[in-house]
């Protein structure tokens, strides 16, 4: 069966499958920085548990969705959430994937600060309870997946302007970049979008937050 006659679900698999050392990859940096951050905040480190405070802090003062949240408008706050974290964080991720490493690097970053918020206000774990540690890990997977697939995608991008792969061989090539790598981020994207509206709908308006 050629390209053309595959269904879209067909299409969006296959790009999927051509990034999936990279998708993995990525994902498997945030698996690693997620728990060195619950481990840090879990054993009191001071660095650790100052650093969580000034972010939440930061968020309840100037992060818009936090704010409409705490004044009670929820599908607002997960509006702004799923907008910001398409906008200002997956995208660019993509983006820096052309770098190749730095994507990366954002990832440990963002994995660390989502270990570090294990613990609330007072330090102690939220999970210690079962329904606050299940709404934290689903939470955490559900932002963790778009933004895997985000970076990752973003460096097989990336890889294909120096890499002649297979899959891509026989591609014209648009700035350099093979077109089929170019739509594998369109069809790519196709499904991180209604992913990051699922994790911002369950994070602001799930009964169990």
């Amino acid at each position: 069966m050629s390209y053309k006659e595959l269904s879209f679900w067909g299409k969006l698999w296959l790009a999927l499958f051509n990034a999936k050392y990279q998708i993995l990859s990525i994902a498997l940096v945030y698996v690693i920085s997620v728990s060195v951050g619950i481990l840090m905040a879990h054993s009191k480190n001071g660095f650790a548990l100052r650093y969580r405070d000034k972010v939440v802090s930061k968020a309840h003062a100037s992060d818009r969705a936090a704010i409409a949240y705490q004044q009670g408008h929820y599908l607002k706050a997960a509006t702004i959430d799923f907008a910001e974290n398409l906008v200002i964080g997956s995208i660019p991720q993509t983006i820096i994937g052309l770098t190749i490493v730095s994507p990366y690097g954002f990832a440990g970053f963002r994995g660390w600060i989502g270990g570090i918020v294990s613990v609330d206000k007072e330090h102690k774990s939220r999970l210690a309870s079962t329904k606050h540690a299940l709404y934290y890990f689903i939470t955490l997977l559900l932002q963790l997946i778009p933004y895997s697939l985000a970076g990752g995608i973003g460096v097989k991008l990336g890889l294909s302007y120096f890499k002649k792969y297979p899959e891509y061989n026989n591609d014209k090539r648009y700035l350099g970049y093979p077109i089929g790598a170019l739509r594998d981020v369109v069809l790519t994207y196709s499904l991180i979008i209604p992913l990051f509206f699922v994790a911002s709908l369950w994070e602001f308006l799930s009964s169990w937050n």
